[in-house]
């Protein structure tokens, strides 16, 4: 039972930790890019859109669907980012926890 109750211990740890990573996400922001930078979308960690920079040579009404695309592409690159940049650091606070193989954190 001793085993028990330190790996309880060890859980509610975790969950302490998993919590405060999850309000700092708000904090990080990444950049995305697509057209060679031409496009410019910034997310904060949890996957929400803080900013969005368009080269003033886009702006043109015959383009409005490369632009679409674009900002679409300049999106997509952050997000990916983040989700890399949260694997990492949930991995990080997963070191020393023992779980079985196959089971990912956060449930």
């Amino acid at each position: 039972m001793k085993n028990l109750g330190q790996l309880m211990k060890q859980a509610q740890e975790m969950q302490e930790k998993m919590a405060e990573m999850q309000e700092s996400l708000v904090a990080i922001e990444i950049e995305g890019f697509a057209g060679a930078g031409l496009v410019t979308v910034v997310l904060n960690g949890k996957g929400e859109m803080r900013r969005l920079k368009i080269d003033p040579s886009l702006v043109k009404p015959e383009d409005a669907e490369i632009l679409e695309d674009l900002i679409v592409a300049a999106h997509n690159d952050a997000k990916s980012k983040i989700e890399m940049r949260v694997q990492e650091e949930t991995q990080k606070l997963m070191g020393g926890l023992p779980l079985p193989s196959g089971m990912k954190f956060p449930f």
